[in-house]
């Protein structure tokens, strides 16, 4: 006979299992695996490269795209795996490396080739690119303001919700 600890226990084991199989923990990505956020790096840093600012994938817009993968921008996961794997398999087949083993020239030849061969993608790419540049940290792109600062803006003010100390009670 099996008690109902033994039935919780057993369903607790069961659901860790098949968890453990859909993440492992490890990764600090939400959508992408290591190697995409790797290729979508290099991607990124073409569109906006290091200068005595940091290059796009520095600021964070690999996050800010990552992040966005798994809300607003879930509508783009496809066209995210069939690009990257699309420029994998294409540096792996030209230059026998891995696109982030890729020497710089090798990696713009990349990006040009991707913006020939899919220019969909590659305008998508850029424009999420500038956003997760550009865009609010609190997104998870643009790191501590990197091109607000670049640009000379000060932190715009918060607007809504986000300007009021809601710990405090109402003023009688």
């Amino acid at each position: 006979m099996v008690n109902r600890r033994q039935v919780l226990a057993g369903s607790a084991a069961a659901g860790a299992a098949v968890l453990s199989g859909c993440w492992n923990g490890r990764s600090r990505w939400a959508f992408l695996s290591e190697d995409q956020a790797a290729t979508l790096a290099v991607l990124c840093d073409q569109i906006i490269p290091a200068d005595d600012f940091p290059s796009a994938s520095q600021a964070g817009a690999v996050i800010y795209i990552d992040r966005q993968l798994t809300g607003p921008y879930r509508r783009h996961r496809r066209a995210y795996r069939d690009g990257i794997e699309a420029v994998e398999k294409l540096c792996r087949s030209r230059f026998d490396v891995a696109p982030a083993h890729a020497t710089p020239a090798q990696q713009l030849e990349l990006a040009r080739g991707l913006e020939r061969t899919d220019p969909a993608f590659f305008n998508l790419l850029i424009r999420h690119t500038m956003q997760g540049y550009y865009g609010s940290p609190r997104h998870g792109g643009n790191r501590d303001a990197v091109s607000w600062r670049m640009l000379g803006l000060d932190e715009p003010p918060l607007r809504g919700r986000a300007q009021y100390d809601l710990t405090e009670g109402p003023k009688s």
